[in-house]
């Protein structure tokens, strides 16, 4: 079966959706099916399997700026690609975005899945949702990260969405090159933005001992004041945007991940690599983050938006070694029930069945 993938977002920026629709293309290639990511690429694309559609333009969305293409030049190579490489199936990763996978519904030269990420609110479902429905009816399956991820879109769009998880590559993050902290170390690594919580976390370390070091991994619009405020503080560490071997090296060296977000997580992948990765887990207690970690099981779960609650919890994983060795253990099972690989099956299995049905 000879399968496209699109992506809104430009797949050379870090993102959610972005690592998934990579990941997933490369199990399905592992299975033996040819599989192309159509998305906007801003420089040259991290994969081989990669048809680059043109540069993005950053436009505010979800609490967050999303990396988009939605000119018309991208938009003809969209079209060209589709009807050139004669997919069997092409699966839409957020298919209401402006941009390629909106354009590939107008096309509808190919029956298509759409699988939706965006949880919380959107504006643009809200006043666009008439016009949205109408494209969404050429989606042939139409499937939802999570509970809050489905409840956006049946709010503003109706229909039916089933209940898929996001997979992460287990074997890639379990084993490879470790990256060690100089004692005690806590890592995030996120877009410096508000919903992220970032400026949380650094409130938080004001009151950790003065042995940790906090590795803060990728940029943002809040990176320059952040660094302003706490340019005294020399147990952070700035390391800009990363690649992904590094991340998992420093995810591997590591004591605790901190995922300290506010608002707009519609699923805890990064939960589900550090746990992976072999790491202890800190996290707000989010919908998003409960889909995938259990407080004082598998993480420790601060309340969102409170720095001495998230001080506590990582205090907690920092000195209790006896519990963080029990998180780390549980979160290794846990992981491993959203491998990849198994995702990958998952959407083969409706991707033959939509394929059966074409006109």
């Amino acid at each position: 079966m000879k399968i496209g993938i699109l992506c809104p977002y430009s797949v050379t920026i870090p993102g959610g959706v972005q690592g998934q629709v990579l990941s997933l293309a490369r199990a399905l290639r592992t299975k033996g099916h040819p599989t192309r990511v159509l998305a906007p690429a801003d420089g040259v694309p991290p994969d081989a399997g990669v048809t680059p559609l043109g540069v993005s333009v950053p436009t505010a969305a979800n609490g967050s700026v999303a990396p988009v293409a939605p000119d018309p030049s991208a938009q003809l190579r969209t079209m060209r690609a589709i009807l050139d490489e004669g997919f069997d199936v092409l699966h839409l990763h957020e298919p209401l975005a402006p941009g390629p996978t909106m354009t590939a519904l107008l096309l509808n030269a190919v029956p298509m899945i759409g699988t939706f990420h965006a949880a919380g609110d959107s504006s643009s479902y809200r006043y666009a949702a008439p016009i949205l429905r109408w494209g969404l009816r050429r989606l042939r399956h139409r499937v939802a990260v999570s509970p809050d991820a489905r409840a956006l879109a049946h709010r503003y769009l109706s229909g039916e969405y089933e209940l898929l998880f996001n997979g992460i590559e287990i074997d890639r993050y379990a084993a490879g090159p470790v990256t060690a902290g100089d004692g005690p170390t806590i890592f995030f690594c996120g877009r410096h933005e508000p919903r992220k919580g970032l400026a949380l976390l650094l409130e938080a370390l004001q009151s950790l001992p003065s042995d940790v070091t906090v590795w803060v991994g990728s940029d943002g619009p809040e990176t320059e004041r952040l660094q302003a405020a706490y340019a005294g503080d020399r147990r952070i560490v700035w390391l800009g945007r990363i690649s992904d071997e590094d991340k998992m090296a420093r995810l591997r060296g590591a004591d605790v991940f901190c995922a300290p977000a506010l608002m707009g997580e519609s699923f805890g992948v990064v939960l589900l690599e550090a746990m992976a990765a072999g790491t202890a887990v800190v996290a707000s207690d989010l919908d998003g983050y409960r889909n995938v970690a259990t407080h004082g099981q598998d993480a420790l779960l601060a309340t969102v938006g409170d720095a001495a609650a998230l001080a506590a919890a990582l205090r907690r994983a920092l000195d209790d070694e006896q519990h963080r060795a029990e998180l780390v253990a549980a979160g290794h099972q846990r992981a491993a029930q959203f491998s990849m690989d198994l995702l990958a099956d998952l959407y083969l299995e409706r991707y033959e069945r939509i394929s059966a049905t074409r006109s």
